[in-house]
């Protein structure tokens, strides 16, 4: 979805951010936010008689919806995993009455936070939502389901669920760790953190911003007004303040919040590498990571097999006596030793 050029539309635009626990509404005209409880049983139409009910004495002409999930010719492309179902086949425009366009609620946020250059937006919330803006050009990602680590995605990690089994320290470490892999992956100028749990945050990652869930408001409203051109580059990484010679107060807060961490034994220093170095960085040291593994792998692989060669196995009792030489009875031994020929004995003639 690409949005140009300055002015300012007059239309009267309703905003609606369809969210895990809350479903928020606001109108363009005074940006205010009410709240209607959402949850695992609320499906499409509980969530249109619920706005109906809400807004029956205001006046709008068009309605912008954040979906939370994945959004495909102005139609919910699945059903969400949060809350109940029924939105794919849902027809929103007959049961407003009014236009509505369908935004994924991460990209709606998105375009709400965006200022310039190429911009990711990580929503930290019930799951973690996510999208991209360059030159005012939306691309709504799908990120989160992706393996991560232990056979879990990023949203196991960084989610609601992550976060609760974790704990804050442990959590805030992950949600650094995968900014600084999506940035370099993605070549992003910048990151911009949003969800009710970006405020949990004790650092910010490199070159990320908190954001506001209040954007979505003005997301939903720049899908019907004309925005303005791209502004000037608002994030800077401590890396690039570094090399222009920048102080941090001029850097920007992205470059004042890495100063903060680089004190933090929590944290390591950013890194000064361009983002294709990053992306090099990070695949040598899987492949690193992955011979390491199969050469400790096949090493335990050939020390049991010269276990097994060395260990024998022990001659049963049975066949050790079949070794074994007979032990003839004293008896015997007698009687064998008094049949021997005595020289000079005479033979024993037969009858």
């Amino acid at each position: 979805m690409s949005l140009r050029c300055p002015e300012t539309s007059a239309v009267r635009i309703l905003v609606i951010d369809v969210g895990g626990t809350h479903i928020k509404v606001a109108g363009s005209w005074d940006r205010v936010t009410h709240r209607i409880p959402s949850g695992p049983t609320m499906t499409a139409a509980d969530m249109v008689r619920g706005v109906l009910q809400l807004t029956k004495d205001w006046d709008f002409e068009a309605i912008s919806l954040g979906y939370p999930g994945p959004v495909k010719d102005n139609r919910p492309y699945r059903e969400p995993i949060n809350i109940a179902g029924g939105w794919i086949t849902f027809d929103f425009q007959k049961a407003f009455g009014k236009p509505v366009r369908i935004i994924n609620d991460a990209a709606m946020q998105a375009l709400g936070s965006y200022a310039g250059g190429r911009m990711l937006f990580l929503g930290l919330g019930t799951g973690l939502g996510n999208a991209i803006v360059e030159d005012w050009h939306v691309e709504p990602l799908e990120l989160a389901h992706l393996p991560y680590r232990k056979g879990k995605s990023y949203e196991e990690y960084i989610g609601d669920a992550g976060l609760a089994r974790l704990g804050d320290e442990k959590w805030e470490r992950h949600v650094h760790k995968i900014c600084d892999l999506f940035r370099a992956a993605l070549l992003c100028d910048g990151i911009v953190l949003g969800g009710g749990n970006a405020r949990k945050l004790v650092h910010l990652p490199d070159a990320a911003t908190r954001g506001s869930n209040e954007n979505a408001i003005q997301g939903g409203v720049r899908l019907w007004e004309r925005t303005a051109e791209s502004t000037p580059v608002e994030f800077t990484d401590a890396g690039t303040a570094a090399i222009a010679g920048a102080p941090a107060s001029v850097a920007g807060p992205a470059q004042s919040a890495a100063a903060r961490r680089a004190k933090s034994p929590r944290t390591r220093p950013a890194s000064t590498q361009s983002p294709r170095k990053a992306v090099k960085k990070v695949a040598k040291k899987a492949a690193r990571k992955a011979a390491k593994k199969a050469a400790k792998t096949a090493a335990k692989t050939a020390a049991k097999k010269a276990v097994r060669k060395t260990v024998r196995k022990a001659p049963t009792k049975r066949g050790a006596e079949k070794k074994a030489p007979a032990k003839q009875a004293p008896a015997t031994a007698v009687k064998q030793a008094t049949r021997r020929k005595v020289p000079g004995s005479p033979k024993r003639r037969s009858s």
